[in-house]
C-alpha cells in the first residue's frame, strides 16, 4: 500500500523546496569558508550544500544561494579573487563556526569579531582557520548559475591540503579522530554517532579500505 505523502515538484516555491531538501538531504558536511573581501578583510562563513566532486585533480563544489536577492559576501569574494579556503568544521569548533553564520555587514570581518586565529596559506592569499584540523586551499575553476538563478555552484580545485598530525598519519585521514560535524534540517547539527563497518565491494582510487586483492589465509 502506497501511503506516502506526495509533494509534486511542479509549482514548488523556493522556501518549500529548501525545507524539503535540507530535511531529506541529511547529514550534510559543512564547508567553513574563508575568503578575502575587496578591502582585504577576511570573511568566514559556513555552507552545508557542499561536497567533493572530482579527484583528478581534487575538486570541491559549494552551492551558495542569494539572500533575499543579494549576493552573499563569500560568493562575491570568490568571484572577485578566484580563491577560497575550505576549513573542516568539527565538534570542538562548532560554536564559533555557528556564530560566524550571523549576518555580519560586508565591512565587518567575522574573524576579527569572533577572535578567530588565522594562518597564512601556501599557494593562495586567503588565510586558513587555525583551530580546524583540515584546511583546503582552493582556486576557482568554474562558476555555474543553477535553476532560476537563486543558486550558484562554485567549483574549486584544491591546490594544497593542511592536515593536523593528530588526524593524518602521512597516508590516511582518520575521520573518527577528526570529529566532523554535519548539518541536519532546521537548527540542528550532528556528530558522527555510531560507526558501521562493511567491506569494500569495489576498489576505490588509491585502494582506501580495499582488501579484495589480498590473499585469503
Amino acid at each position: 500500500m502506497d501511503d506516502f505523502i506526495l509533494v509534486d515538484g511542479e509549482g514548488l516555491d523556493t522556501a518549500q523546496a529548501y525545507r524539503l531538501l535540507i530535511g531529506c538531504t541529511a547529514p550534510r558536511p559543512i564547508a567553513w569558508i574563508t575568503s578575502l573581501g575587496p578591502d582585504g578583510r577576511v570573511n568566514a562563513a559556513p555552507f552545508s550544500s557542499y561536497n567533493y566532486v572530482a579527484t583528478s585533480p581534487p575538486m570541491l563544489a559549494i552551492n551558495i544561494a542569494a539572500r533575499e536577492g543579494e549576493v552573499k559576501d563569500t560568493a562575491r569574494n570568490i568571484r572577485e579573487t578566484g580563491e577560497f579556503v575550505v576549513n573542516v568544521a568539527t565538534e570542538s569548533t562548532m560554536e564559533t563556526m555557528h556564530a560566524s553564520a550571523a549576518n555580519y555587514p560586508p565591512d565587518v570581518s567575522e574573524c576579527e569579531a569572533l577572535g578567530i586565529a588565522l594562518l597564512p596559506s601556501h599557494r593562495i592569499k586567503v588565510p586558513r582557520i587555525a583551530m580546524t584540523p583540515v584546511q583546503m586551499e582552493c582556486k576557482l575553476d568554474q562558476v555555474i548559475v543553477l535553476g532560476r538563478g537563486v543558486n550558484t555552484l562554485f567549483i574549486g580545485e584544491v591546490v594544497a591540503f593542511h592536515l593536523s598530525p593528530e588526524i593524518y598519519d602521512g597516508s590516511r585521514v582518520d575521520s573518527v579522530k577528526m570529529r566532523p560535524i554535519a548539518r541536519l534540517g532546521g537548527p540542528y547539527y550532528a556528530g558522527l554517532g555510531e560507526i558501521f563497518h562493511r567491506p569494500m565491494l569495489q576498489r576505490p582510487p588509491g585502494g582506501e579500505g580495499w582488501v579484495g586483492d589480498e590473499p585469503k589465509s
